[in-house]
C-alpha cells in the first residue's frame, strides 16, 4: 500500500484531499505570540479579518521535523510506503524538514518525499494525480520520476491586486525588487523551476487575465491541460479567468480552489491565478 503525503498549501476544491485519502501536515501560522495550525486552527476569513484589525502580515512556518516523524510513523506502521509531495523549496524549508524526518526513518519507514517546483492548485493537481497512479497500481518507484518529470511542464500564472503585501513579504524578494517603483499596475507573477518570478506588469484586471492566457497560450499551446484556478476570496473573478483561459486551452478538466491563507500571506486578497498541468 502506498499513502500520500503533502502540506496545508495543497490547494484541491473542499473535501477532495480527504476523498483521495490525502494527509495534510498543517502549515503554521503565527500572529504575534499565537500559532495556528493552517486548515485546521484558523478559517480564511478570521485570517483577513486579523490582518485587516492589526496591520500586518502573521509569519508563516513549516512543520517540524518532529511532526513529520509522528505522522509517518503513524502511516507506515501498517507497512505502507509513503510519498509525500510538498510546496516548491525556493519559497518553503517544508520540503527539507519533511526530507530530515525521512532520512530520520530510514530504517523503520519507506518514504519518498518530493519537492513539487510549485505549490497552491499546482500542487494539487501533482498530487492529485499521485493518488490516482496509487489506485492505478503504480509503485513510488514508478510514480515519483513522473511527477519529477510534470515540474518543468506546469504553467502558472498568478495576477495580483496590488504590491502591498508583497512588499511586506520577504520571500518574494525579486517580484518585490522588479515593481517597487511601480504605482497602479498589477504584477503576475510567474514559477520558474519553484521559484517565483516576475512575467510582467499590466494596469486593470481584464488586461491582467488576457495577459496571462496569451502567456499560457504560448507555453502549452494545443497540448491537453488540467486546469485550476486559485483565488484568494474573490470567487467572482476566479470564475471569470476559469472561463477565459478555458476557452482558449485544451483543458480535460477544470476547477477552482481557494488559495491558501499562507501562501496569501504574500500575495495578499485579491490574488488570482492558474496553473496548467499537463494531461499527457
Amino acid at each position: 500500500m502506498i499513502k500520500i503525503v503533502t502540506d496545508s498549501t495543497c490547494d484541491l476544491p473542499s473535501g477532495w484531499l480527504a476523498r483521495l485519502n490525502i494527509t495534510v501536515v498543517p502549515v503554521n501560522i503565527q500572529f504575534g505570540a499565537e500559532t495556528f495550525r493552517e486548515g485546521f486552527d484558523i478559517s480564511p476569513a478570521a485570517f483577513y479579518q486579523r490582518i485587516n484589525s492589526t496591520g500586518a502580515l502573521p509569519t508563516t512556518s513549516q512543520p517540524s521535523v518532529g511532526e513529520y516523524c509522528q505522522i509517518y510513523e503513524q502511516l507506515a506502521a501498517d507497512g505502507s510506503d509513503i510519498l509525500s509531495v510538498h510546496l516548491t523549496s525556493q519559497l518553503s524549508g517544508t520540503w527539507q524538514t519533511a526530507t530530515l524526518a525521512a532520512r530520520q526513518l530510514s530504517g523503520t519507514a519507506r518514504i519518498t518525499v518530493i519537492d513539487s517546483h510549485t505549490g497552491s492548485v499546482g500542487l494539487g493537481l501533482m498530487v492529485r494525480e499521485a493518488a490516482q497512479l496509487v489506485a492505478a497500481g503504480l509503485t513510488v518507484e514508478q510514480i515519483a520520476p513522473r511527477l519529477e518529470a510534470r515540474r518543468s511542464q506546469i504553467f502558472v500564472a498568478i495576477l495580483l491586486k496590488d504590491l502591498r503585501y508583497a512588499r511586506m513579504s520577504g520571500r518574494v524578494g525579486r517580484v518585490r525588487e522588479t515593481f517597487a517603483s511601480l504605482l497602479n499596475v498589477q504584477p503576475i507573477i510567474g514559477v520558474d523551476s519553484g521559484a517565483l518570478i516576475p512575467l510582467d506588469r499590466v494596469r486593470g484586471q481584464h488586461r491582467g487575465f488576457e495577459r496571462m492566457v496569451s502567456l499560457a497560450e504560448a507555453a502549452v499551446g494545443r497540448r491537453p491541460v488540467h486546469l485550476a484556478v486559485a483565488h484568494a476570496v474573490c470567487q467572482p473573478q476566479a470564475e471569470a479567468l476559469l472561463e477565459l483561459v478555458a476557452a482558449r486551452l485544451n483543458c480535460r478538466d477544470t476547477f477552482i480552489a481557494d488559495l491558501a491563507t499562507s501562501l496569501a500571506v504574500h500575495f495578499g486578497p485579491g490574488a488570482v491565478g492558474f496553473a496548467a498541468y499537463p494531461a499527457e
